[in-house]
């Protein structure tokens, strides 16, 4: 059975290290993601999907949000590389904190991409930043509003515009109170392998996972913190989709299920890297129990 628990309070989580920041400089070429072209100028940038989303109010967004990071945490990335520089793809990203979502969203935008991106309704209804939210892409998601089709049919036909999307597959923060990934939800999975059936090739899927934010105290956040993303190199699904002509209405649920585990393992094993520290042994938080489960054999 399950175990209960309740999340521990941002407080209880350690800042990352300066030394652990160092151990993975050794490993990974780190830059910082929060200024244009981190990765160097031979980037070429997509200016037409640039001057399709509103370039004014996404300049002023970006430039908020480069401030508000340089001010509180020093960011740290690496793999930003791996990001296309045109045709449509889809990032699936951690979601330990509302803070951190911006890491992946604002990388992508200095490397010259425009995603289109999927977020809980009620960002779109903050004060100021919520309209900037709607100016610069994001797809408003209604949860528990009974409308999943509608919301996988409007992701998916932003990936066959040739567009960019991101998601947050658990669908809200974390409540892992070691803040690992926990359970994820179908949808990432199932517009992956949609989209690239009515495609007819297989869209690009890339993990992207961030750590460092839920040490930040957003009142008083000196001295800085440390945070780094990892933006992972394509994850391989070509074998799902053998086949997929014959799927009819829908890709079969069994691909759908082994797709979302691939995402689920490949984020926490992103975040032991960037953490140092091993996945809980006990297994995996589930949101619907509010509990550890042990991780079977088939959706290892």
């Amino acid at each position: 059975m399950a175990s209960k628990g309740k999340p521990s309070p941002r407080s209880a989580v350690k800042p990352l290290s300066d030394a652990r920041v160092a151990e993975l400089a050794k490993r990974h070429h780190l830059v910082d993601p929060m200024r244009d072209l981190p990765t160097g100028p031979g980037r070429r940038i997509n200016q037409p999907e640039i001057d399709a989303q509103n370039p004014k109010g996404t300049r002023r967004l970006l430039k908020g949000v480069d401030v508000v990071f340089h001010a509180s945490c020093r960011t740290y990335a690496w793999g930003l590389d791996n990001i296309p520089e045109s045709g449509p793809f889809i990032t699936a990203a951690s979601h330990v904190t509302m803070f951190d979502v911006f890491v992946p969203m604002a990388s992508l935008f200095h490397m010259g991409r425009r995603p289109r991106y999927m977020a809980k309704a009620e960002m779109a209804k903050w004060p100021l930043i919520g309209k900037w939210f709607r100016i610069v892409g994001m797809q408003p998601v209604q949860r528990h509003s009974g409308k999943a089709k509608q919301i996988e049919e409007t992701s998916i036909g932003i990936l066959t515009s040739g567009r960019p999307l991101t998601v947050w597959p658990e669908g809200t923060v974390t409540r892992d109170p070691q803040k690992w990934v926990m359970s994820i939800k179908e949808g990432a999975a199932y517009i992956a392998l949609e989209a690239s059936r009515r495609l007819g090739r297989q869209v690009p899927l890339f993990c992207a996972a961030t750590w460092g934010a839920a040490s930040i105290n957003h009142w008083w956040p000196w001295p800085r913190k440390n945070v780094v993303m990892c933006y992972d190199h394509q994850l391989d699904y070509s074998d799902l989709l053998e086949g997929m002509e014959h799927w009819g209405d829908e890709p079969p649920a069994e691909a759908v299920e082994t797709l979302k585990w691939r995402m689920f393992v490949r984020l926490n094993e992103l975040l032991e890297e960037i953490r140092g520290e091993e996945f809980p042994k006990e297994g995996y938080w589930d949101y619907r129990t509010m509990g550890r489960k042990p991780i079977t054999a088939t959706e290892d």
